[in-house]
């Protein structure tokens, strides 16, 4: 089995590949954002300023631009490509979700792409706090909805 396999045994949609590919395309962007603007990458903060919840010296206008490129360079891939039409839950608990997420990212001063790729490449000790954190949390939750027979998707 090598990288190059289109699959993993046991897993048979991983796609190794496009996980590197994406690693690497968060990596290069993230540094990119570091040494071109100053800033980290993280993306509940430039959500927060884009919405003006939040000051920096990223303008409103560049926070914008970041946020909706996230989802739209998702889009062009998946039109450009073969990958698979993502699944959702639905509209309620995404809602349900996203503010459960909204309030993590403002206590842990920080979201996964601030602490856990940014933070943790500086070796912030604050970041490696907050990332085995969410990760224990991430594990201990799929686990108890494993447990109780909950589908995480529908």
């Amino acid at each position: 089995m090598t990288l190059l396999d289109s699959s993993l045994p046991g897993f048979p949609d991983a796609a190794p590949l496009a996980g590197l590919a994406g690693g690497v395309l968060i990596g290069l962007a993230a540094a990119l954002m570091l040494l071109g603007v100053g800033r980290i990458a993280g993306v509940s903060g430039i959500a927060a300023r884009a919405f003006g919840l939040a000051s920096g010296s990223q303008p409103r206008l560049g926070a914008w631009a970041f946020i909706i490129g996230l989802p739209l360079g998702a889009l062009i891939v998946t039109s450009l490509t073969a990958a698979s039409t993502p699944a959702f839950a639905n509209p309620v608990t995404l809602a349900m979700a996203g503010v459960i997420v909204g309030v993590g990212t403002r206590i842990g001063s920080g979201c996964t792409s601030g602490h856990g790729v940014c933070g943790m490449s500086r070796l912030s000790q604050r970041s490696l706090v907050a990332t085995a954190t969410f990760m224990a949390t991430g594990f201990a939750t799929v686990a108890a909805m494993n447990a109780l027979g909950i589908a995480v998707l529908p």
